[in-house]
């Protein structure tokens, strides 16, 4: 059963959000029969940039019917694709947001222009903006930007009735967002319509008041949502790429228009970029923790473009809570901070003191990722604690997931999360500790870790701070391996080989305990889900509080395939005494 405290939050939550709501559609309801303050606009003067990659080969398979969005596939028959049920609300959002156009758009055909133009003038005529889903503020801010974007496909060669047409839904779409903020717009939606009604400010003419006051809206809430070290609150690395994809041509737009871009943009963006780099491994793809799935890596290039400075990574960011530690090729990104309040977690990972490992450009211990378009079973479970190279305790997460208002947040979790760090002579050391476990149990958990000079080692600690009267804690340590290592158990369960595609081997094990195969699931595979596997350490907390464990780096795969294999590890791997023999 929910405690009274979680049951308090969840109602404060929702009588919140529900308040906001009200005051928005009472606020809605004056302003639309209020004749002043409506945007008029005569002219379309500019078309920004969309940074996002195209590929005109998915133009003709839109010509043809086919509709590929958030992982799934349409086959519209000949019909109106917003005419077909759709298969996710996730397609769903994809179509009624129009990012597709620039596909249309990168093909620069004839029949390319027309069929982008039949098909948003189909959705004018017959009003399908008014549908439950494209009247969503995220929805409808994604389709502003994408009309404004693409307005040069849209317009070349249209006639004066759908130009008027066009521009007065653009007109429309931003007065119906600037209404929506004035409600329960939360979270990094409410950026996102703040970011599109400055687009269409800055590209329409006549709108020189207007901007002005977008302009200090948007600043207040770039101040308000994007952390001194350059974290959003949601604590998700992938709303800051789609945050600065938007940022940098709204940057852009304001230069081309002769007008100076505000600052807070300027700052939000600088301080943005340096902060991406932390979760970055050798391989490119960024750390999954979060809400981070699948790196899209024609966007990190196209980012990596803009990156004035291309320094080193921060390692330390304390606002948004995560520490990198590289040492030689190695490096080890660490999820430790609290989670996200309030309509910041919605995706947001119970994975407080989760880590991942790589070395060179091989991911060898990663976090299950998020599964952004499963089922809701699904992706609540990639959001569990289980699915996180952490400790879990009695099959438990250390954040408490509940509905509020039909979206899955965190209503309870670690509020007490500590880390620190130094460089000693034997490499970098961290330690963290988390409370999410305290209220349940009474205990903390405390994390140090131990990567060596040279990076060919990494030393682990998980200790849980049991009371001595506790009888059994049963408590799992996971290591979740990428998909490209293959793991072989050695000593009879006392540790296990990694064999990486590059031909590196690497060793783990745990102070004498038995370490187990089992299966896992990998989310953020570019090709969609991928089967992997975990390495799991099964102990009781209250009986063996510390555990120890290593990871190092053997050689390669041709040093270790003789008869003599395990002699050889014995030698270079030598097992490790359990805490309490020192």
């Amino acid at each position: 059963m929910k405690s009274w405290s979680e049951r308090g939050g969840l109602a404060r939550a929702a009588t919140g959000r529900a308040a906001k709501r009200t005051r928005g559609q009472i606020v809605g309801v004056a302003r639309a029969f209020w004749p002043f303050g409506r945007l008029k606009a005569n002219r379309l003067l500019f078309a920004p940039h969309d940074l996002r990659t195209a590929d005109p080969t998915t133009a003709s398979d839109i010509y043809s019917g086919y509709f590929a969005f958030a992982g799934r596939t349409v086959n519209s028959h000949g019909e109106s694709p917003f005419e077909i049920e759709p298969p996710t609300e996730a397609w769903a959002e994809t179509l009624l947001g129009f990012s597709w156009l620039r596909h249309l758009r990168a093909a620069d055909s004839a029949i390319a222009r027309a069929n982008a133009r039949a098909l948003v003038e189909e959705f004018l005529a017959n009003k399908h903006d008014r549908d439950e889903v494209a009247r969503q503020p995220a929805v409808a801010a994604r389709r502003l930007i994408s009309f404004l974007s693409h307005s040069p496909l849209l317009l070349e060669g249209a006639d004066h009735v759908f130009y008027e047409r066009f521009l007065r839904h653009i007109g429309q779409t931003t007065d119906r967002l600037h209404l929506a903020l004035a409600g329960a717009v939360e979270g990094v939606a409410r950026l996102q319509c703040l970011i599109a009604v400055s687009f269409a400010a800055v590209c329409l003419d006549g709108q020189e008041r207007r901007l002005r006051r977008f302009e200090t809206a948007l600043s207040d809430e770039l101040e308000r949502q994007i952390l001194p070290d350059g974290g959003h609150l949601s604590r998700n690395p992938r709303i800051i790429i789609e945050l600065l994809l938007d940022l940098l041509p709204l940057r852009e737009t304001f230069a081309a228009r002769g007008l100076e871009p505000p600052r807070s943009i300027i700052m939000a963006i600088d301080r943005m970029m340096p902060h991406l780099r932390l979760f970055r491994h050798g391989d490119g793809a960024l750390a999954l923790f979060n809400g981070m799935g699948a790196t899209p890596p024609d966007l990190m290039a196209t980012l990596a473009a803009y990156d004035d400075a291309r320094g080193r990574p921060i390692e330390h960011a304390a606002y948004a809570g995560y520490d990198r530690l590289a040492a030689g090729p190695s490096t080890v990104i660490v999820d430790a901070g609290p989670p996200p309040r309030g309509a910041n977690s919605i995706e947001a990972h119970a994975g407080c003191l989760s880590f991942e490992f790589s070395s060179g450009a091989q991911r060898l211990i990663v976090n299950c990722g998020a599964s952004r378009y499963g089922a809701p079973e699904l992706r609540l479970a990639a959001r569990s604690t289980a699915a996180h190279s952490t400790v879990t305790l009695d099959d438990r997460s250390s954040c408490v997931f509940g509905l509020v208002l039909g979206e899955r947040r965190i209503t309870a979790g670690p509020a007490d999360v500590r880390a620190a760090r130094q460089e000693t002579e034997q490499g970098v050391e961290w330690v963290g500790s988390h409370d999410g476990y305290k209220r349940a149990f009474g205990v903390v958990h405390t994390r140090r870790l131990l990567l060596a000079p040279g990076g060919g080692e990494l030393l682990g600690e998980d200790e849980i701070g049991v009371s001595p009267t506790m009888a059994s804690l049963p408590a799992v340590a996971r290591f979740h391996l990428h998909p490209g290592v293959t793991a072989s158990l050695i000593r009879e369960g006392e540790g296990a080989l990694l064999a990486l595609p590059s031909g590196e081997v690497w060793a783990f094990e745990a102070s004498g305990l038995t370490v187990a195969l089992e299966e896992s699931i990998f989310f953020a595979a570019a090709d969609g889900r991928r089967r992997t596997s975990q390495l799991v350490i099964e102990f009781d907390a209250a009986a063996t509080p510390k555990i120890i464990w290593r990871i190092a780096r053997l050689g390669t795969a041709a040093h270790h395939a003789g008869p003599d294999r395990e002699a050889e590890i014995a030698l270079a791997f030598p097992p490790m005494k359990p805490p309490s023999e020192g």
